[in-house]
């Protein structure tokens, strides 16, 4: 199998250009999401979905002058435990050699079970043709030696794309570096027990949730075992009480 590999992206490089939107737009060849502002932020795609699988968020901030903005390509987490996978009936969503969680369209048949599944509301069905659709982590292009589109495309190096254990690496220095200068900074991603980790990891400039990413993320599957457990000694315990009711009960 091959190194497993994935995205760091650095909150405090981007510069909100979009670069890596219409990167993965044109190679991966999705329609455009209209070119209509919403009225509410300068971002005119808002969120990923079936047709946007990099996203850059406008993380708008009030303060003493008025609005800021920090800005943040967001992208498939693609989960060490990946909850869309896990509830995926038909096997259209795999494991690639390179560690990326794919969806394979010919075998999707559109029932979205692993759109509600996705703790990070990544994964969403196309109104074309009724699938499901996210990032690949442009797996054709890795089959030919190429990084992905988007960390291609980016001009300040905000994204980087590599082996996911050098990835951690620089991501904990960056985070020395920054609050060395007294910058917050945090890394969103790497300890995870909800998801097992991630293999797109973030250095963010300010807290996870002012970037809509929740803080503590976990697959709705993740307390199956529990339950089945709590379960399994609920239906014993019945069972003893209805034995010791046949056993001992009144003549």
């Amino acid at each position: 199998m091959s190194e497993t590999v994935g995205f760091l992206t650095d909150t405090t490089l981007c510069i909100g250009c979009k670069a890596c939107e219409v990167a993965c737009k044109q190679w991966n060849e999705l329609p455009d999401d209209g070119f209509v502002l919403t009225g509410h932020s300068y971002d005119n795609t808002t969120a990923l979905g079936a047709s946007t699988w990099r996203h850059v968020l406008f993380a708008e901030q009030g303060n003493a002058h008025g609005i800021s903005w920090q800005m943040m390509s967001d992208v498939c987490k693609h989960c060490e435990r990946a909850g869309c996978l896990e509830a995926c009936p038909t096997g259209a969503i795999t494991r690639t050699e390179h560690g990326a969680v794919y969806i394979q369209p010919d075998v999707c048949n559109g029932c979205g079970y692993c759109v509600p599944a996705c703790p990070f509301g990544v994964v969403a069905r196309s109104e074309d043709d009724g699938r499901a659709h996210k990032c690949t982590l442009c797996s054709d292009r890795l089959a030919g030696g190429l990084e992905p589109a988007c960390a291609k495309a980016c001009p300040t190096d905000s994204i980087e794309f590599g082996p996911i254990e050098r990835l951690r690496e620089k991501a904990a220095a960056r985070v020395v570096e920054l609050r060395l200068r007294g910058v917050h900074a945090e890394i969103y991603g790497d300890d995870q027990p909800g998801t097992g980790g991630l293999h797109a990891l973030f250095v963010l400039g300010d807290r996870p949730e002012a970037f809509n990413l929740p803080p503590d993320p976990a697959v709705p599957t993740k307390g199956v075992g529990r339950s089945w457990l709590a379960a399994a000694a609920g239906a014993a315990a019945l069972g003893a009480i209805a034995i010791g009711a046949a056993l001992f009960g009144g003549d």
